[in-house]
């Protein structure tokens, strides 16, 4: 399993209630006489995490997800047990947390920058940085009692990713903001994954939990009930929660079985299960196909976080969607056709030339894309100089939603096959909602389902076609 991150051993934490503020003073006073109830928001959890994993974390409102977070990083002590973390530590815990709201986001920086364990130097040399990510304009002078709930996470996130966190962890901090910002966020987030990062992960995004994690636990009522694959533990999950109540206990008993049956997960393909833009119960509409949908271009909508990587030998000039009439866009209409296009410039000989495109969700999924050889066009060897056009026709597949485009070019320059240009989240486009939409997921399958409705008389069988 490697060097443990994070080891927990049997910890409980229980919270008196009170019914009345006064009988926490009586109780103090008079300590013979309980007046409180006692509220174990976690029971005998025990858990270790390998470095550089990524742990996912799930549960209801209320299962003690937050209570085991704020005990991992240390703002509460457990009642019973032990917590051991080793490596620096970086959370995003609830909304502004740390934050004073009386001071600006610059002396916020600092001043969270350094709680966290940076130098007044080190801050220093990482404020350009940290501002440029967030990207909040004016507003870094400004009290963050003045900001939106955006621009508290923007800050926040900004601030707790840039310190280099042996332990990152988010608690559904990611919901809010533009999915610009969130697409920056997970790239960030993937950054850490790859310098063997270890990342505590909380969302009800069933989807993001499966594509980003290497396991997963199933928090309920303060317990842990589960421990295994991601895919596994969202399969419980989504099924406890649409049990009905009389049901419950018996599916968690099932689940604990499981659970003690396989203590530690196996490294599996993380596979897309649910997407948070659309749902897995949708109810087709009855009504008549919408026609008022049209595609458009928005000039809001453009990635703020694109990576290009650096130029072997060619350039990446307007990547961009058209019509098939070539009318420019990034609000597409569901089913219909489109044009993925951009130009390459050649700076210097090459040959052997393929150039390619792909489709990624928010979070980073990638979807599917192409790619294909000049040598199906003559242009096998090109010169310095050459400017080719590329383009992708399409059919928009896709539900509902936000979605990512790479765009990329490869070839041989001075006898070496490499990346001539790639530039990754180079545009973005959003797929409009259609209250008629039947499908659910993230890709269209054009399914069209029917209903038999057996009557007592054969002869009166009839199909209904769901269009």
């Amino acid at each position: 399993m490697g060097e443990i991150a994070i080891s927990l051993k049997n910890v409980s934490k229980c919270f008196k209630r009170y019914r009345h503020p006064a009988d926490r003073l009586k109780e103090i006073l008079l300590p013979g006489k309980v007046r409180s109830d006692e509220f174990w928001a976690l029971r005998d959890i025990s858990l270790e995490l390998p470095k550089g994993k990524t742990l996912g974390v799930v549960g209801r409102n209320g299962s003690g997800k937050s209570t085991l977070l704020q005990t991992i990083v240390g703002t509460l002590s457990p009642t019973s047990g032990e917590v051991e973390v080793k490596g620096r530590i970086s959370a995003l815990l609830e909304l502004g947390s740390g934050f004073n709201p009386e001071f600006t986001g610059r002396q916020n920086v600092f001043f969270n920058a350094q709680l966290l364990g940076l130098s007044q130097q080190e801050v220093e040399n990482r404020f350009d940085e940290i501002v440029a990510f967030a990207d909040i304009g004016d507003f870094l002078d400004q009290p963050v009692k003045t900001y939106s709930s955006g621009m508290f996470v923007r800050l926040a996130f900004a601030v707790a990713t840039s310190v280099d966190p042996d332990i990152l962890i988010v608690d559904e901090a990611l919901s809010v903001g533009d999915e610009a910002f969130q697409r920056k966020c997970f790239a960030r987030i993937e950054t850490i994954q790859e310098r063997g990062g270890t990342i505590l992960f909380v969302s009800h995004a069933a989807t993001m939990i499966i594509e980003l994690c290497d396991s997963a636990i199933f928090m309920h009522d303060g317990e842990l009930l589960l421990y295994h694959t991601p895919k596994i533990v969202v399969d419980k999950y989504q099924k406890l929660i649409y049990s009905p109540p009389h049901k419950v206990e018996a599916l968690c008993e099932e689940i604990r079985k499981l659970n003690q049956e396989k203590d530690l997960p196996d490294e599996t393909e993380k596979l897309p299960l649910f997407t948070p833009n659309s749902s897995e119960f949708a109810i087709p509409s009855s009504g008549p196909v919408e026609q008022a949908a049209r595609a458009y271009y928005d000039e809001e909508l453009q990635p703020s976080n694109t990576l290009h990587y650096e130029s072997r030998g060619a350039k990446i000039i307007d990547p961009q969607i058209l019509t098939p009439t070539g009318k420019k866009v990034n609000n597409l209409v569901g089913r219909h056709e489109y044009i993925y296009t951009y130009t390459v410039e050649f700076l210097e000989a090459a040959s052997q030339i393929r150039c390619g495109m792909l489709v990624k969700t928010i979070s980073g999924l990638e979807l599917g894309g192409a790619s294909h050889s000049f040598s199906e066009h003559s242009l096998q060897n090109v010169e310095p100089g050459t400017k080719v056009v590329v383009k992708f026709r399409f059919k928009c597949l896709l539900n509902p939603g936000v979605y990512f485009l790479n765009a990329g070019v490869s070839g041989i320059v001075k006898g070496d096959f490499t990346y001539l240009a790639r530039c990754i989240d180079v545009a973005m486009f959003r797929v409009q909602q259609e209250q008629s939409l039947s499908a659910t997921g993230i890709v269209d399958l054009l399914v069209k389902p029917s209903v038999m409705v057996d009557a007592e008389v054969p002869e009166m069988v009839k199909e209904i076609e769901l269009i």
